[in-house]
């Protein structure tokens, strides 16, 4: 077998997507040996030339990806001198959504990595914070963006969610008067945690209301005023002790809670 086929890809930001669409293109020539050799970065006239002298000297096929259209025109240009075979993959892309928005293309490198990255690091937030749910992994607390620490029905689950949705690796910890909290949280920044509180009689409601739809007796202790008044004022003199700050759920969409949290722990 012969030394294999180069592809030559310059991309003006990381090149992984455009990478991508060559592989998968590359699979119905599978017979072929074929090496991509990917050249991210690409913002100068300089980077074009002394790319496409390298891929001259080995006779590759050069696949582009650059939205600055004088430096996609250069690119396409010199292949032509070069007598190199070339592909654009995004600037007739660029210029068919150009004439249905109406409007001309930004031009700024990089934004769909960007927006990958972005929605991969969402991923594994959301991932963490199911994990991390309600106590159930306690191990790797430190690994946390956020960490919630509540009494009973404080609204830890939803709001641990809703952040998580927004890219922050929440845990979520369950306090109960009598049971200690797992070690782990105490070798967490307190400047990561958060406690939560609620008006007790709006708590007394939500508990009640839990132990109904569970088809239990909402008289027992878990929905007894004095008992979440007991609870509630345990949970705050254990937060002031620790260092953390304070989070009042009361009457607040999660969206609210979630802006105060993110404030209080000086993450926006």
């Amino acid at each position: 077998m012969g030394a294999p086929q180069l592809v030559y890809l310059l991309s003006d930001a990381t090149g992984e997507t455009a990478e991508k669409i060559v592989m998968a293109g590359l699979t119905q020539f599978r017979d072929k040996e074929v090496k991509i050799n990917r050249i991210s970065n690409v913002r100068s006239k300089s980077q074009v030339y002394e790319a496409l002298d390298q891929a001259l000297k080995q006779n590759a096929i050069v696949v582009y990806t650059i939205v600055n259209r004088d430096l996609a025109q250069l690119v396409h240009d010199e292949c032509d001198a070069l007598g190199l075979s070339c592909l654009d993959l995004i600037t007739p892309l660029l210029m068919k959504l150009a004439e249905f928005f109406g409007r001309s293309p930004g031009e700024t490198p990089g934004l769909l990595h960007r927006i990958d990255e972005d929605y991969f690091r969402r991923i594994d937030a959301v991932e963490f914070t199911v994990r991390h749910d309600d106590g159930q992994e306690t191990r790797h607390l430190t690994k946390a963006d956020i960490v919630l620490v509540g009494i009973s029905r404080t609204s830890k689950t939803p709001l641990s969610i809703y952040l998580a949705h927004r890219g922050w690796k929440v845990a979520n910890v369950p306090m109960v008067q009598g049971i200690d909290l797992p070690e782990e949280i105490f070798h967490v920044d307190p400047q990561k945690v958060a406690g939560l509180v609620i008006d007790p009689e709006r708590l007394m409601e939500l508990r009640a209301a839990r132990l109904r739809n569970l088809g239990q007796d909402s008289r027992t202790a878990y929905a007894d005023y004095e008992k979440i008044e007991e609870e509630l004022a345990f949970a705050k003199a254990f937060f002031r002790r620790q260092g953390w700050v304070v989070i009042d759920v009361s009457g607040k969409a999660v969206e609210e809670t979630a802006n105060e949290v993110l404030v209080k722990l000086k993450l926006k």
